[in-house]
């Protein structure tokens, strides 16, 4: 996870501010680093799980990127892959890790708000927003998916995740050691509830719900495929019509396809 969506955290200091000031570069490295043994099974089952939505010629963004954890494994099974974020610090590790593995010829990273993609339409098969993006900054969830939709080819797929519910437990531990390391503030245990992470720092993070999900689909006029891998991580994958422009109907882009899970 990456700052590559805006949103507003409490007081002034906007979320996409926290990421870049408190969790970039070496800082996000350590948060992965932190992660105990069941989030470590999360983290792993999400990019399984992402990969297998990759066709080998396919053009692949991902969008609030960070230092490029995940979009190395989509290297290695797609054609091409972009990645975005607004903090510069995990860009530059980013690009960093890229030259060192060698990936250079199929892995390019930008600056870019996930909400203001600077791509001509129809320019990618599938965009990703994963480890929670969708709920750890808060945007509207509308218009991520009409900018994403916009740069996705006719039959192209959209893959949102965020946590499972049942995954709550080894989150909060997740966080807390990133607490005790000062990554990120205190937790709040207290304020912390349905979801939502919150320290005392001011910075919060909650998640989207299988209801919200498909809310958001139902306001979009998109049928959802919704569906938990690993009791860990919560899906939602949309695909675009290949009867329909991307230019022709951008309030309501896309349409679902899937493996029929549920």
């Amino acid at each position: 996870m990456g700052a590559g969506l805006s949103g507003t955290a409490r007081g002034n200091a906007t979320v996409t501010q926290y990421y870049a000031q408190h969790l970039a570069a070496e800082r996000l490295q350590r948060v992965y680093a932190l992660a105990p043994p069941r989030a470590q099974q999360y983290l792993q089952a999400e990019i399984d799980q992402l990969c297998s939505l990759v066709h080998g010629d396919d053009e692949v963004l991902e969008l609030g990127c960070g230092h490029g954890r995940v979009a190395e494994h989509l290297a290695a099974c797609a054609r091409r892959v972009v990645g975005i974020d607004v903090a510069e610090a995990s860009l530059a590790l980013a690009r960093e890790r890229c030259a060192r593995l060698g990936l250079g010829a199929r892995l390019q990273y930008r600056a870019m708000d996930a909400l203001a993609l600077q791509f001509e339409p129809e320019s990618f098969d599938l965009v990703a927003c994963v480890q929670n993006g969708i709920g750890a900054f808060r945007v509207d969830p509308q218009a991520l998916v009409r900018e994403a939709c916009r740069v996705l080819r006719p039959g192209g797929r959209l893959a949102l995740a965020t946590y499972a519910d049942a995954f709550w437990p080894a989150r909060l531990e997740w966080f807390e050691r990133q607490a005790q390391a000062g990554l990120i503030g205190p937790i709040d245990h207290a304020a912390c509830r349905d979801g939502t992470i919150v320290c005392r720092d001011g910075f919060r993070a909650g998640r989207a719900t299988r209801d919200q999900f498909q809310a958001l689909a139902s306001m979009l006029g998109m049928p959802a495929e919704v569906f938990e891998v690993d009791d860990s991580s919560l899906w939602c994958v949309l695909h675009k019509s290949k009867a329909q422009r991307a230019a022709a109907q951008s309030d309501s882009p896309c349409t679902t396809q899937g493996d029929n899970r549920t």
